[in-house]
């Protein structure tokens, strides 16, 4: 007689996988008669229709096949490769524990304005019901697209037909839609050092690559044009790491070459709502709009899971977007884009930015005055752009003994030299204080040896 010890929770199933894995196993072979539905239930102690129910599931995936009269059959099953599946361990590195992060820079979750999201979540089930589980346009959801255009408008004086706005899952969907636009055939210029994930997504997408060197004007124009490249990808108000601002003759130069070369430039404005001295900067889109693709995320402003970026394409480009993704929805969901575009239009969104502003600059304010403190020459490199700066040690041997120094007293930072996507001259000794995960708090607890 069977004899099988069935998980309490889910008794039927339990059976079940029993006898499946003893039919797979070979313990069971083909012909064997099963035990009646009765006679396994008074086994087993169960019920009947607990045995039933197994049965019956065995007999529609093909283990077993019934008899009238005669009770219930092993099939037979061909399975000599099958065993006692042993999975290889999967080993994670621990991650080393600090103080003070100044890597990850993340937007702390104490700052994301929940009783705001979660009262116009509530407004958008209310307003919107089952129209929330209809399939989304490839470009995204209208309202939201409206909305997206009003505030670039107020924010940044850019000035676009929502209509040509896309809505994506982020910013690294995205650029792999940029290289479906634009083709796995052209050669793609980013900035060196850089953004890895730039780089790295443009290569799984198909696309070639070429690192091109930033000087304190941001990306080098002179290598652009040189490259051979005929899509450039750089941030011009705020450039990553070395946090370089483009003056507006660089931003003409590049897009004459974009003219001359039919080529684009992809405007990746990542952090441009955290410039936090003056007025915001320029766009190379409002100077030319038929040859620029501006780009930006929520993730920033709101929260990394927050998948939800967009781009702005020149009319030709939005054309063609059409022609390939028609057919496909939008892989943000309408209820995150509806009540997004409630929290643009309603104001909650500039009102957000405005209190992370004052926050950020107060940390800020907190990392100079530590820097002063320090026992060794220092150098800070601030455009007042974004939330990160630089901090330049010129008497230190090396960027390792840098990284070294902050370690002891457990800090976690990069320098320049740690974004370098291939050999290129950069700035040396030169740590990238990203401060939009830490606190005041955090700032002042730092220990000066």
């Amino acid at each position: 007689m069977l004899s099988y010890d069935l998980d309490e929770k889910n008794k039927y199933y339990s059976l079940y996988e029993h006898i499946r894995d003893d039919i797979l196993s070979g313990k069971l072979k083909s012909g064997f008669r099963l035990p009646s539905k009765r006679a396994m239930a008074e086994n087993a102690s169960v019920s009947v229709i607990t045995v039933q129910n197994a049965y019956d599931q065995l007999l529609a995936e093909g283990y077993i096949y019934s008899k009238e009269r005669s009770g219930y059959f092993v099939e037979e099953v061909n399975a000599d490769f099958y065993g006692k599946r042993e999975l290889p361990e999967i080993v994670r590195e621990k991650k080393a524990e600090y103080k003070i992060d100044f890597v990850k820079g993340n937007t702390l979750t104490e700052l994301f304005p929940f009783s705001v999201w979660s009262r116009l979540m509530r407004s958008v089930l209310s307003d919107c019901g089952e129209h929330l589980l209809q399939r989304v346009p490839c470009d995204g959801d209208a309202e939201l697209k409206r909305a997206v255009a009003s505030y670039l408008y107020r924010a940044r004086a850019i000035d676009v037909d929502p209509r040509y706005i896309v809505i994506g899952a982020g910013a690294e969907y995205l650029y792999g839609i940029i290289v479906q636009l634009l083709g796995r055939d052209k050669l793609y210029a980013v900035e060196n050092p850089g953004y890895g994930k730039i780089r790295s997504t443009y290569i799984l997408n198909g696309a070639e690559v070429v690192g091109v060197g930033v000087t304190d004007a941001g990306i080098n124009c002179g290598e652009v044009e040189k490259s051979g490249a005929t899509v450039v990808h750089f941030s011009p108000s705020h450039q990553f790491p070395t946090g370089a601002v483009a003056p507006v003759s660089e931003r003409l130069r590049l897009i004459k070459w974009a003219r001359e070369n039919d080529g684009y430039i992809v405007e990746d404005d990542y952090d441009s709502e955290f410039r936090l001295v003056g007025k915001p900067l320029q766009c190379a889109y409002n100077l030319c709009p038929d040859r620029v693709i501006y780009m930006n995320t929520f993730s920033k402003s709101l929260a990394p899971s927050m998948r939800m970026g967009y781009m702005v394409l020149p009319h030709g480009l939005y054309e063609r977007y059409l022609k390939l993704f028609e057919s496909s929805a939008c892989a943000v969901p309408l209820f995150e884009q509806k009540t997004l575009a409630k929290m643009l239009d309603g104001g909650f969104f500039e009102r957000h930015i405005s209190r992370l502003k004052n926050r950020y600059k107060a940390v800020r304010q907190a990392v100079y005055e530590k820097v002063k403190l320090l026992p060794y020459p220092t150098e800070v490199l601030d455009t007042g752009s974004g939330l990160h700066l630089l901090i330049r040690f010129p008497t230190a041997k090396n960027d390792e003994e840098v990284k070294e120094r902050a370690k002891k007293i457990g800090i976690n930072l990069k320098c320049v030299s740690d974004y370098l996507l291939s050999p290129a001259p950069v700035l040396d000794k030169c740590a990238i204080i990203n401060y939009s995960g830490v606190t005041e708090k955090q700032i002042s607890s730092i220990e000066i040896n």
